[in-house]
C-alpha cells in the first residue's frame, strides 16, 4: 500500500501530468482537497473508487482515512492544489506517515505563478531586468511568517514577485512595496489561474487598488516586478549567434570542438 501524493495543477483538469492522471486511475481511493481541486480531475478515478473531501476533515481525521486504506491494502491519490512544495500542508502528513510506516511518493503539479504568467504570456525573468523570481505571501491566521521573512525585504532585492494568499491585504501589500519597487511599477492580479472563470488585472502599484475596485477573494495571485509586461530589456546570449557553446561551436576555437551539434539545446 502507499499514498501518492499528487500536485493537481492549478485549476484548469488538463493541467496535470500523466504521471498524475495515470495514478489517479489505478487508486482504488482518492483523498482531495475539494476547495480547490476541479471536480472534472476526479474522472479518472476507477469506477468504484471511494473518494473523500479532505476539505471539512483535520489533520487527524485524513490520516484516520489513509489508516482505513492500509488495512484494507488499498492504495491512495492524495490530490492537492497546485505543486506540493509549497502552501499544500504536505509535510505535515508525510510526517504523520513517516510514523506510521506509511510508504508514499510524490508527484509534481503546475504551480499556479507558473499558470498566472502564462495567462499574462510574461516571461518573470528577463535578461537585464529580474533573474529571481520570489515565492511568498502575508502572515494568516494559519501561518504567520517568520521573522525577516517581510514584503519589504524581498522587494528591496527587485526581484520578481509572487505573492499568493494575500489580494485580501492590498492596501498593505502597495504600502510595503511601493519604497522599493517604485509606484509606477508593473503589476497583475491572477484570480483563479487557467479556471474557465480566470481573471487578470494589469496595472501599477499606484493605480492597482482602483483597478481592482471591491472584488478581493482570496483565490487570486499577485505578481509584482519591472519584468511584468516590459519591452525594453536585452536579449538573451543563449541565441545570440556569436555566443560559443556547446550544442553550437562558434569561431576556430571553440570552447567545445567535439560537441554534437544536432541534439537538443
Amino acid at each position: 500500500m502507499i499514498v501518492h501524493f499528487i500536485g493537481a495543477g492549478p485549476g484548469a483538469p488538463d493541467l496535470i501530468t500523466l504521471r498524475g492522471r495515470d495514478l489517479i486511475a489505478a487508486s482504488p481511493v482518492c483523498l482531495y482537497a475539494g476547495s480547490l481541486v476541479p471536480q472534472a480531475l476526479l474522472a479518472h478515478c476507477p469506477p468504484g473508487a471511494r473518494i473523500v473531501n479532505t476539505a471539512p476533515l483535520s489533520l487527524d481525521e485524513i490520516m484516520a482515512e489513509i489508516a482505513v486504506a492500509q488495512a484494507a491494502g488499498q492504495d491512495v491519490a492524495r490530490l492537492h492544489s497546485g505543486d506540493l512544495s509549497v502552501w499544500s500542508a504536505m509535510g505535515e502528513q508525510l510526517r504523520r506517515l513517516r510514523a506510521m510506516g506509511i510508504a508514499y511518493d510524490v508527484t509534481p503539479g503546475v504551480p499556479s505563478f507558473a499558470a498566472a504568467a502564462a495567462a499574462l504570456g510574461a516571461e518573470l525573468t528577463l535578461p537585464g531586468v529580474a533573474q529571481s523570481v520570489i515565492l511568498t505571501r502575508t502572515s494568516g491566521r494559519a501561518t504567520a511568517m517568520p521573522e525577516g521573512e517581510t514584503l519589504a525585504a524581498f522587494a528591496a532585492t527587485g526581484a520578481t514577485l509572487a505573492i499568493h494568499l494575500s489580494v485580501h491585504l492590498l492596501d498593505q501589500v502597495i504600502a510595503e512595496l511601493t519604497p522599493h519597487y517604485g509606484a509606477d511599477c508593473p503589476v497583475a492580479v491572477v484570480w483563479r489561474a487557467s479556471w474557465p472563470d480566470q481573471r487578470v488585472v494589469k496595472a501599477t502599484l499606484e493605480t492597482l487598488d482602483q483597478a481592482i475596485g471591491a472584488e478581493m477573494e482570496r483565490t487570486a495571485l499577485i505578481l509584482v516586478g519591472r519584468a511584468i509586461g516590459a519591452e525594453e530589456f536585452e536579449e538573451s546570449r543563449l541565441y545570440a549567434g556569436d555566443y560559443d557553446r556547446r550544442y553550437r561551436p562558434v569561431g576556430t576555437d571553440p570552447r567545445f570542438p567535439d560537441a554534437a551539434t544536432t541534439d537538443g539545446e
